[in-house]
């Protein structure tokens, strides 16, 4: 029997996972490729070092649990590469808001800020209560998509929009809550709003269908760093891996599959029986046009929000209980959101006292705040945090700026539809192609490691029925 030649594009942790479950179930023997063009493995999980302390430069942990309840994709993840052990829960620290300039808590029962309990949203919003009214049908038809702030400002205003909805939304996406899917950034409410007639009332029952047990930690990430999963899942793939390699080119073969890599000297020609496609999506979109030019189009449309990530060693810091803080927009500041990892990460605590702060910047269409230098960026974000933190802020011991171009996808009304469509088209066609990662699925590891694990068993399978 021939053996099979698998060739994975893209080394973050969707392609990684793609791999691994590969290696788990394909035939002894089967080649697995894993081709990565920069000079690391693991996108944007990417540990770095910052005062002699290990400090995540990317992703900085992922959900505990899936919606039923079960381990999540990336605890699963974990415990599959012998990591179970190192897994780490957060302080039960609270976030807080900024509101006129000052620091206030985060109203409960929210979902992504959309709230449940009206009442809970004094001092930080005032909803236009008599908009949310029965109308005597649901708020969403079977299927329909919206952006999130098309709904809520029509149900509550633009307060609730402005001050709790999109620095929620911003906070994960980089996105504005006028831009993004529902149906993506918050699935369980769309859902409900195709049954219930008010949007307070989705929000109750949204969040009913996705119970937290008051025991159960929310959120994990690996002791020591998320670079330890990066390297323990390329190892146990068993999978060759390519750094420094774009996949420049890609086309059909009658067999299979050409690939052409840039390896920094002639260009590479390789050949494989599948392809698993986990890079962002306007890379697909390129590699895809010479394959399926309808299906590059559906792809490439998407758009990627930039961020900088601003980390400090502050000695001495006289910080707040808080976990961080998230900033809206409308409060025209430099920074987006912060972590006080060193109040919300027990493993990270320090004997010396030294708080480790990290600092985001820039929101899709901030493009511009990304201009300034490393040291302006350092300066602009300590003037807003002795303004919020009403002290002054000590000079830091250390500091590192890390810049993500293109890093988070800007999900648009009609992306899932789009992706199914990219989708049918590939298992029709092209069965042995399959997409994954952040652009398709969703962002946060467990959607990035499920995305990977579906694309890897949609190639098998074709496989397997191909021979």
């Amino acid at each position: 029997m021939q053996t099979l030649r698998v060739a994975v594009v893209g080394g973050g942790i969707a392609g990684l996972a793609a791999a691994l479950r590969l290696r788990d179930r394909s035939p002894v023997g089967t080649e697995i490729t894993v081709y990565e063009q920069a000079d690391v493995l693991g996108g944007k999980l990417r540990t770095g070092s910052l005062a002699g302390s290990a400090l995540e430069s990317g992703a900085e942990a992922f959900l505990f649990r899936d919606p039923a309840g079960g381990d999540s994709a990336a605890v699963a993840l974990a415990r599959r590469v012998g990591l179970g052990d190192a897994l780490v829960h957060p302080a039960p620290v609270p976030p807080a808001l900024v509101v006129g300039g000052e620091l206030r808590p985060v109203p409960r029962g929210t979902l992504m800020g959309v709230p449940s309990d009206l009442e809970q949203l004094a001092g930080i919003a005032h909803p236009e209560v008599e908009r949310d009214r029965d109308d005597g049908r649901p708020l969403l038809g079977a299927g329909d998509d919206v952006a999130v702030g098309e709904l809520v400002r029509r149900r509550l205003g633009d307060d609730v929009v402005d001050r709790l909805v999109d620095p929620m939304l911003g906070g994960v996406y980089a996105g504005r809550a006028d831009d993004l899917s529902l149906a993506v950034t918050m699935p369980g409410l769309a859902r409900a709003a195709r049954t219930e007639r008010t949007l307070v009332a989705a929000v109750r029952a949204a969040l009913a269908a996705a119970p937290r047990p008051s025991n159960v930690p929310v959120f994990a990430t690996v002791a020591g760093g998320l670079t330890r999963l990066v390297a323990a899942v390329a190892e146990a793939s068993g999978a060759r891996i390519r750094l420094n390699a774009p996949v420049r080119e890609l086309s059909r073969t009658p067999r299979g599959w050409r690939l052409v890599v840039a390896s920094g000297g002639e260009p590479e020609v390789v050949e494989a029986d599948g392809v698993v496609l986990a890079v962002p999506a306007r890379p697909a979109a390129r590699l895809l046009a010479k394959v399926d030019p309808a299906v590059a189009d559906l792809v490439g449309v998407l758009n990627y929000a930039s961020v900088a990530l601003v980390s400090l060693a502050l000695p001495a810091a006289r910080l707040p209980e808080l976990s961080g803080f998230l900033v809206p927009a409308v409060e025209d500041m430099l920074v987006k959101a912060a972590t006080f990892f060193t109040r919300k990460w027990p493993h990270l605590r320090r004997p010396d006292g030294v708080a480790l702060v990290r600092v985001s910047v820039g929101r899709f269409g901030e493009e511009h705040l990304l201009r300034r230098s490393d040291d302006e960026l350092v300066e602009g974000v300590l003037r807003d945090l002795a303004a919020l933190l009403r002290t002054e802020v000590p000079v830091p011991l250390a500091s590192h700026v890390q810049r993500w171009e293109e890093a988070l996808p800007q999900y648009a009304p009609g992306h899932l539809e789009r992706v199914a469509a990219a989708r049918t088209k590939l298992r029709s066609a092209y069965p042995t192609l399959a997409l994954a990662g952040a652009g398709y699925d969703g962002v946060g590891i467990p959607l990035c490691v499920r995305s990977g694990e579906h694309a890897a068993d949609d190639v098998l399978r074709a496989l397997q029925d191909w021979s």
